[in-house]
């Protein structure tokens, strides 16, 4: 009656087991430290010699670091002090960077975790705190919005010349001036003609037209409507890229907001991995399709390295060899619809393979059609350096919107490539103007009161289990810790964010989790005083009990669901908490408590009493009554 299978205690020991595991890394605590990485993902990799450069480099500044190792392609250096993790973050970026203007690697300061290597080899980490418990990385990064208005500029050049284009209306020059988009006619007909169009495609700009009898031109330039138009596009484009590109990241709960004008302010709490933050977010990542000149006049230039003939322009691939790549841009990255990773299916090296939108499915089928045999360049921009990743010839018409990049690239490269593309390009590039290590909100102080709730209301209910249900009290109180180390392995296995909302979901689901046994408890009580004996009482009470727990549990869990759903920020960290706090309690409450108190008591078939505390019974209370009187 009493008595569990083998196969329950395996389940339970399996579950203490994990539990334990995965709850261990949050009780080593954290270490400031600075991490190190490649500027250029894929290549200039961290190693034994940078390792030893780094440690020379603190060694002569006379700072001793508490370990020095490299890491899933990271250099790290953990420190005893935050005054001396600064120090060193100066000097290693001094040191690794000797030209700041082109840093070779991205030195960022981090926590990192104090957990031994055998946890960090079975993926045992701490869960993550919010920026108002652990603090987290702060970024300000400033909208270039005078870049903004001249990519709009450029969209305008473009798109006129590709409507001019199609309606076969010719023209003798095409140009920018300053802020200006100059068209110049020498055909007073093709003049007339291009009328419609530019006004077409210049929209709200203000257009100033000067005929003439040998042909005229338009003078387009943006209106005020125009340009803040274009800047408040710029600003809310950029925010909803960076939002695809944290979550990307996979960082818990990240605040993304504009300030000011201008200005994106983002926090990361929790993140662990600074660098590559930092990396992603500074990027500006954008794809251009545009033909290679292989003109006798370009290959000219090439050789004698003269200026670039007319409405071309210099660039060089990834082997340093240099190319003349027209200026006119035939596609670009707002084309895409997916950028996904691979490998080429002819070499088998890592390639990026590309999606277009129909659009852009139809204009690399025209251009790929009408230059069959000629080059096309892939150009890659990044931190406003235009690199060619690759210049294949075209051999046949490309249609299906489907389009390969590859070349001298690694693995890393290309998650991050197609990650940047999938993302979305920025409409304006952004500098990171401030960054720093946001310390706890509220303050040591809050935070200890915070934990040290949790800790007294736990010692609390178990001092009030034991004395009022003596052995059951005990063996709920056990159950209760069970539930409170399951709930943390769960949040550290899901890698979620703890706030102090979190920390009182936390609070609240001990509550929840011991009212749950008072339940069986009672229960287990009425069955004695009814007269049951005491082996069948325990089974009852267990199993009667269990709906109303079951009831109870599932309403509460619905309500944490909808929180989950449709909270945000402090509201959605205490609904995790609480949802999963819900779960852990059921399985502590009910499975694991009747475990224990099935292997004390199950094992006496002759049960003639249970150490569940005073039992009050109707009929003695009406005889004490009665000899009362």
């Amino acid at each position: 009656m009493n008595r569990y299978p083998l196969w329950k205690y395996l389940i339970m020991a399996a579950v203490l087991v994990v539990g334990f595991v995965y709850a261990l890394p949050n009780f080593y605590g954290e270490a400031p430290a600075v991490q190190i990485t490649s500027a250029h993902p894929g290549r200039d990799l961290p190693n034994a010699a940078l390792l030893n450069q780094g440690t020379q480099a603190l060694k002569v500044a006379g700072i001793t670091p508490l370990r020095g190792f490299i890491s899933n392609s990271t250099l790290n250096f953990s420190f005893s002090t935050t005054e001396v993790q600064l120090k060193a973050r100066d000097v290693l970026a001094h040191t690794l960077n000797p030209n700041r203007d082109n840093p070779n690697y991205i030195v960022a300061v981090n926590l990192l975790s104090l957990s031994p290597t055998w946890l960090t080899a079975l993926h045992a980490f701490p869960m993550y705190l919010g920026l108002d418990l652990r603090g987290g990385v702060h970024f300000l990064l400033q909208v270039d919005m005078q870049a903004a208005i001249q990519k709009k500029l450029d969209s305008i050049n473009g798109e006129l010349k590709s409507a001019l284009r199609d309606k076969d209306v010719r023209y003798s020059e095409l140009h920018r001036v300053g802020d200006t988009v100059q068209l110049d006619f020498r055909d007073p007909e093709m003049f007339r003609a291009a009328q419609p169009i530019v006004k077409a495609v210049a929209g709200d700009s203000i257009i100033t037209s000067q005929p003439s009898a040998a042909g005229g031109s338009f003078s387009i330039k943006l209106s005020p409507q125009t340009i803040q138009q274009t800047e408040t596009y710029a600003i809310k484009q950029n925010i909803t890229t960076l939002h695809n590109r944290i979550n990307e990241l996979g960082v818990a709960e990240p605040v993304i907001q504009q300030q000011g004008s201008d200005r994106v302010v983002v926090e990361l709490p929790g993140i662990q991995d600074t660098a590559r933050a930092k990396d992603i977010l500074g990027r500006t990542a954008s794809l251009e399709v545009r033909m290679v000149d292989d003109s006798a006049e370009a290959q000219t230039a090439l050789v004698s390295g003269g200026p670039a003939p007319a409405g071309d322009q210099k660039l060089y691939d990834r082997s340093g060899n240099a190319l003349m790549v027209k200026k006119d841009v035939l596609l670009t990255g707002q084309n895409l619809t997916d950028a996904e990773t691979g490998f080429d299916p002819q070499t088998n090296a890592p390639a990026v393979f590309l999606t277009l939108d129909s659009r852009g499915s139809r204009i690399f089928r025209d251009v790929t059609r009408a230059n069959i045999g000629k080059r096309t360049a892939m150009v890659l921009i990044d931190r406003h350096h235009a690199e060619v990743v690759t210049a294949p010839v075209i051999r046949s018409e490309i249609a299906g919107g489907r389009v390969q990049i590859s070349g001298s690239m690694t693995v890393p490269e290309a998650n991050d490539i197609a990650l940047l593309l999938r993302a979305g390009a920025l409409a304006a590039p952004m500098q990171i103007i401030e960054e720093r290590t946001v310390g706890p909100s509220l303050g040591q102080q809050n935070i200890a009161q915070g934990f040290h709730s949790v800790t007294w209301g736990f010692i609390a209910i178990v001092a009030f289990m034991c004395v009022y249900y003596m052995l059951f009290g005990a063996v709920s109180s056990i159950a209760l810790a069970v539930n409170l180390m399951l709930l943390i392995a769960l949040l550290s296995m899901l890698q979620a964010t703890l706030t102090l909302p979190g920390i009182a979901a936390m609070a609240l689901a001990l509550g929840m989790a011991i009212d749950s046994n008072v339940l069986i408890n009672e229960r287990i009580r009425e069955e004695l005083r009814n007269g049951a004996n005491p082996q069948a009482a325990i089974a009852t009470g267990y199993e009667r009990a269990w709906s109303t727990i079951l009831d109870s549990n599932v309403t509460t869990l619905i309500a944490g669901l909808a929180l989950l759903i449709f909270g945000s920020g402090a509201v959605r960290g205490f609904a995790v908490v609480h949802v999963l706090g819900i779960l852990t309690s059921m399985f502590s409450a009910v499975f694991f408590s009747r475990g224990l108190v099935n292997l004390w008591y199950g094992r006496k078939r002759r049960l003639h009493s249970v150490s569940i505390g005073q039992i009050w019974k109707p009929e003695a209370a009406a005889v004490k009554s009665s000899a009362k009187r």
